[in-house]
């Protein structure tokens, strides 16, 4: 590898252009420059390789011997690097980002990501942590899971599993609770951070 210091890298792909496409004008169009810079370029690799490429003819440039092998692993190596620069895009295109509560992320999604891995490793996952809305439209978001009755706005819902909401309370409480009625004249906790609140639980419970 430390041989390839001598030679510059814009040199070695204007030689391998100018071989692959035949002239300076072909070369120069693809790589954007002038003819006049192509050719300058594939001189002074020339000078670094100590080696003769092409031969000057009034027709043009004409592979030497050396050249004509040169070119032929020369050509190998950037279709190389053209492929290895394409996973960059592949990964692109191969990422899933998922919208997820914080707290569904941790104690429901991330036990599960082996599993995920294991059946489609050409799949990446980012995790955007957030309970706010996702504007699937504006965003780079692909899936939002999100706890509620599936009516958004602009997108399309799926039921991805029921979740089980009841009250807990200590025993001593529990024993003066005959009714849901008796439970709303209680004192209850509330988390202001929860994403279900009492009056959303009563309404859906029947109670007044």
């Amino acid at each position: 590898m430390v041989m390839l210091n001598r030679v510059h890298l814009n040199g070695l792909r204007a030689v391998e252009t100018v071989a692959r496409l035949g002239s300076l004008s072909a070369a120069a169009s693809e790589l954007n420059v002038s003819a006049s810079a192509v050719s300058q370029q594939v001189k002074r690799t020339e000078e670094q390789l100590g080696q003769a490429l092409f031969e000057r003819t009034a027709s043009g440039l004409v592979l030497t011997e050396f050249g004509t092998v040169f070119t032929a692993r020369l050509g190998a190596g950037f279709r190389e690097l053209a492929q290895a620069v394409a996973l960059a895009d592949e990964a692109s295109e191969c990422t899933l980002v998922v919208s997820v509560a914080p707290a569904f992320a941790s104690k429901w999604l991330l036990p599960r990501l082996s599993r995920h891995f294991a059946r489609h490793p050409n799949v990446l996952l980012r995790i955007d942590a957030s309970v706010r809305i996702a504007d699937l439209d504006r965003s780079d978001i692909d899936i939002a899971i999100r706890l509620g009755d599936g009516t958004w706005p602009g997108g399309r819902a799926e039921l991805l599993l029921a979740q089980e909401v009841f009250p807990v309370c200590a025993p001593v409480i529990a024993d003066k609770l005959k009714s849901i009625e008796d439970l709303a004249l209680t004192c209850a906790i509330t988390d202001e951070r929860a994403m279900i609140s009492w009056e959303s639980w009563f309404e859906a419970a029947g109670a007044e």
